[in-house]
């Protein structure tokens, strides 16, 4: 019986394991295409369509968006803040679209929205290393 529980919790870890390396790449791919197509075009409203929906649709970032009753205007309002400071792109990274692609700084992005830009700025860039 000992055995079977094993088995089974190890192979319950490996779907998880596999599942969060799905999720991250599929993360990882979005940013990555919308920051070579929107970097040089930031104002473009599809950019601010395809972030909202991508929120909308994962299972972590779409919780956080509901508890904040987030709307596309809101998505906009805090990419124009992050521009104002963090119009700055590092690799696969761009601190105004990569910043609304992870829980923990969507979540930030929330809570602290009405304080000042660079500080908001300021922790996205510290979050990424930038």
């Amino acid at each position: 019986m000992t055995d079977i529980f094993w088995i089974i919790f190890i192979i319950a870890i490996f779907a998880l394991v596999v599942f969060e390396t799905v999720h991250s790449l599929k993360r990882s791919n979005t940013t990555a295409r919308l920051i070579s197509v929107y970097a040089d075009n930031t104002e473009n409203e599809k950019l601010f369509d395809e972030i909202y929906d991508y929120c909308m649709k994962d299972y972590k970032l779409k919780k956080i968006m509901q508890k904040y009753n987030a709307t596309k205007e809101d998505i906009k309002f805090l990419h124009k803040k992050l521009m104002t400071w963090g119009n700055i792109k590092k690799g696969h990274r761009f601190i105004p679209i990569t910043s609304f692609f992870y829980a923990y700084t969507l979540e930030y992005l929330f809570t602290h929205r009405d304080d000042d830009d660079k500080k908001v700025t300021m922790r996205m860039l510290n979050f990424f290393h930038i």
